[in-house]
Parts: C-alpha cells; sequence; structure tokens
C-alpha cells in the first residue's frame, strides 16, 4: 500500500466532515447543538465520501490487497529444495 494513497484518502475524508461542520457552526441554532451539528456533518461527509472519494478508496484497497496478496504467496517447491539444499551444502571454508 502506497502511503500516499492512505494519507490522500484520510485528509479528504477529514476535510469532508470538517468543511460541513465548520459551515453549520456558523449558523446561531447550530451553536447551541452543536451535537445536531456534528451528526449533519457526519451524513454530509459520508454522502460526498460515497460519491466523490470512489477512486481515491480504490486506490488504497488495490494497495492494501496486493500488500495482502504478496504476504500470502505460495511457496513453491524449488523454493524449499532449494533452501533444504544451501542448507545442507557445507560451505567453504567450514
Amino acid at each position: 500500500m502506497k502511503a500516499r494513497s492512505a494519507l490522500v484518502y484520510t485528509v479528504l475524508r477529514l476535510l469532508a466532515f470538517l468543511v460541513p461542520f465548520g459551515l453549520l457552526m456558523l449558523l446561531p441554532i447550530m451553536r447551541e447543538y452543536y451535537w445536531l451539528a456534528a451528526i449533519f456533518a457526519a451524513l454530509i461527509g459520508l454522502s460526498l465520501s460515497m460519491l466523490f472519494l470512489r477512486r481515491p478508496l480504490d486506490d488504497m484497497t488495490a494497495g492494501l490487497a496486493a500488500r495482502r496478496a504478496r504476504a500470502r504467496r505460495p511457496v513453491s517447491d524449488e523454493d524449499v529444495e532449494d533452501a533444504a539444499s544451501d542448507a545442507a551444502e557445507p560451505r567453504p571454508g567450514d
């Protein structure tokens, strides 16, 4: 996974919440009910991220999938045999 794709997605998700929250806090009624502003901002941020952040999410999940696939790479018989023969051979100077 590229750290850049995760960072971009995280920053954009935070902005999708913080910008609507800041705009809602400008309204006088929302200053009194800040928890309601937070709920509305969360819903707006979720909607915005579903609509506009599909590509950064795909980049991040593709990186995670590639990383997981590399970790689960099956070990071939040739690799095992090579490792066993290398361990069994006496090294020069031994």
